[in-house]
């Protein structure tokens, strides 16, 4: 199977990072339609406990009101230097209050001034006196976006150390389709939560692989064999490996809409041959490999080819075992880290530590059904990190985000 057959692009809510917490983001919004995303973005920003402001440029108010801003943001917008009862709203204290100022929509316009000094409104005058990061995110038609102007502007704009947030493919106001659609909301979140993340470079220079999800053994065209994981702790993981840094692999089996950190490759899989074709695959290019799927172990012995009608009392199903994904890449590996997965449901530590020498692991996962908050579908976790050297750390009960970011930091300490 060809790995570039089954990419996808996957979109959801915000990752939910700490490092937005008590920061203070300037959002500076300019005149394009995309300016109907910005008050999700607010949202989404006070929701991680960030103090919000928001500049406008004039013409923005035909996008987005500034009383929509305000409400949500909780704090005054600004528009214009001077306030209908004559107060000064000075661009160097806004630029000074800001840990990070994010210019979002971009328009070719604002883009081109911002390129070449304009300062003819309020935004320009503080993104000129701004010390603190400055982020921004083009928004504009395709022909406009792949100008050689706007990518000079651009390309100039990053010279000067600012950061771009890419612009999407998809569907424009236009009724065209191409480059050139605002990144989503959640986007821009992670991306700012990325860069504030206090262990971003923990993993830099690492190729990480991860599995997630659950493998569905089909009966016949309607009907599988398959488990209750929800995919959420390998995404987890996928996210968190990523915010350190890492360049990630994630192949995930059939779940629901994941917010996937940008930058983080998804495969798509349904059966755990699938699953194992990719893995292999990607496993001969990988530093860390944390296969935290729910692989099946049986399936069909053969597929019937069409929907099996309910004709008898009863069904008897031949089963056949899938490939062992996790004991094959243990056979093969050279100096890559192999770290698996066990969910268990009795003799947890006797079974976890088998399953760690069997199949030749580095260090294996242990969670037991037997603990509340931990398991499938919840957002938490409860878990025991196994070395192969005899290390036995035990983690807490919570948030799976929190518990990636702890099997990530000991595989770190313990490995590398």
């Amino acid at each position: 199977m060809e790995i570039s057959n089954i990419v996808i692009s996957m979109k959801g809510t915000a990752v939910n990072i700490p490092s937005l917490r008590g920061k203070n983001i300037l959002i500076g919004v300019t005149a394009g339609i995309a300016a109907y995303k910005i008050p999700h973005l607010v949202r989404l920003l006070v929701k991680e406990q960030a103090s919000v402001k928001v500049i406008m440029t004039p013409d923005a108010e035909a996008f987005v009101t500034p009383l929509t801003l305000s409400v949500l943001s909780k704090h005054p917008v600004y528009t214009t230097f001077e306030s209908e009862d004559h107060q000064w709203h000075s661009h160097v204290a806004l630029a000074q209050w800001a840990d990070v100022l994010v210019i979002a929509p971009a328009t070719a316009n604002t883009l081109s001034k911002m390129a070449h000094g304009g300062c003819d409104n309020l935004l320009l005058a503080t993104y000129l006196s701004a010390k603190c990061p400055v982020f921004f995110a083009p928004a504009m038609d395709l022909d406009m976006y792949a100008h050689p102007s706007t990518r000079a502007n651009i390309a100039q704009l990053e010279s000067y150390g600012n950061h771009l947030i890419p612009s999407d493919y998809g569907e424009l106001a236009s009724g065209l389709v191409g480059e050139g659609r605002m990144a989503e909301p959640e986007a821009i979140v992670a991306q700012l939560a990325s860069y504030f993340f206090p262990k971003k470079a923990l993993l830099e220079g690492k190729k990480v692989l991860i599995t997630a999800g659950p493998t569905y053994e089909m009966l016949d065209p309607v009907r599988f064999i398959g488990n209750f994981s929800s995919g959420k702790m390998g995404v987890a993981l996928a996210n968190m490996a990523a915010l350190m840094g890492a360049e990630v692999t994630l192949v995930l089996g059939p779940t629901a809409p994941h917010a996937i950190v940008q930058g983080v490759k998804v495969h798509s899989v349904v059966s755990a041959q699938q699953m194992y074709e990719v893995t292999t695959e990607a496993f001969a290019h990988t530093d860390i490999a944390i296969l935290a799927a729910a692989v099946a172990d049986y399936k069909p012995q053969a597929q019937a080819p069409q929907k099996i009608k309910k004709k008898t009392d009863s069904l008897t199903l031949e089963l056949a075992k899938t490939q062992d994904i996790l004991a094959s890449l243990g056979a093969q590996k050279q100096q890559q880290l192999l770290i698996g997965f066990a969910l268990e449901t009795e003799n947890e530590l006797e079974h976890a530590k088998g399953k760690l020498t069997r199949k030749h692991l580095d260090a294996i996962v242990l969670n037991s059904l037997n603990d509340p908050g931990a398991g499938f579908s919840v957002d938490t976790n409860q878990v025991t990190f196994i070395t192969r050297g005899g290390r036995q750390e035990a983690i807490a009960l919570k948030s799976k985000r929190e518990i990636a970011e702890d099997i990530l930091t000991l595989i770190h300490d313990e490995f590398l």
